[in-house]
């Protein structure tokens, strides 16, 4: 399956009791099953929608549940242990009046959010949902698999190698780099807030 690319827009269900995905995403019995997979590239989006329920809810009950990237030993038992283990968000308002809860995951190479992850192409990441004591809900599990390895060429460069960007600093001859035009727009800013 895919996830979509560019700001956050519709989505999926994540629930034990929803009906299968449209194609490609996965469907409810592969996500109890543990053998969903969705293969996304960098920039794509991967959006999961809380159970919701509009009036009284199942017989059950509602599910509620925390979701935890893990590593694939918790994945394969289901369980939110290990060094890898941290829970991602939580499921927690299967009434909420405004609609079901929706979380995005941005996959991207670097992150500037503390919160936020950073995922590698040409890696796997493993996803599960832990029901709380009152849910009726079941584990689930989903597999994110990023593609692609980065070639040798879209590699990042040494510092000085001849394919760097040019932000290292001035080295005369050529153009300044951004740095070095940041840092003489903000000297005569620096000069007058000394002053003041």
């Amino acid at each position: 399956g895919r996830g979509r690319k560019g700001p956050p827009g519709p989505s999926r269900p994540w629930g034990a009791a929803t009906r299968p995905f449209s194609p490609p995403l996965p469907d409810a019995c592969r996500l109890l099953g543990g053998d969903a997979v969705v293969k996304l590239e960098l920039n794509d989006y991967l959006d999961i929608f809380c159970p919701h329920y509009e009036g009284p809810g199942p017989p059950d009950g509602p599910e509620t549940f925390a979701l935890y990237m893990v590593e694939r030993p918790g994945y394969e038992a289901c369980q939110a242990q290990g060094p890898g283990a941290f829970k991602r968000w939580e499921c927690a308002l299967p009434f909420a009046p405004f609609g079901p809860v929706r979380f995005s995951e941005k996959i991207q190479r670097f992150t500037p959010f503390s919160l936020g992850f950073e995922f590698l192409p040409g890696e796997t990441y493993y996803y599960i949902s832990v029901p709380t004591p009152e849910s009726s809900g079941k584990c689930l599990r989903l597999q994110v698999s990023v593609c692609c390895k980065e070639s040798k060429s879209e590699s990042a460069h040494p510092v000085g190698s001849p394919g760097e960007s040019g932000t290292s600093g001035w080295r005369g001859g050529g153009a300044l780099s951004p740095l070095c035009l940041l840092l003489l727009f903000l000297l005569p800013i620096l000069r007058l807030l000394r002053v003041l």
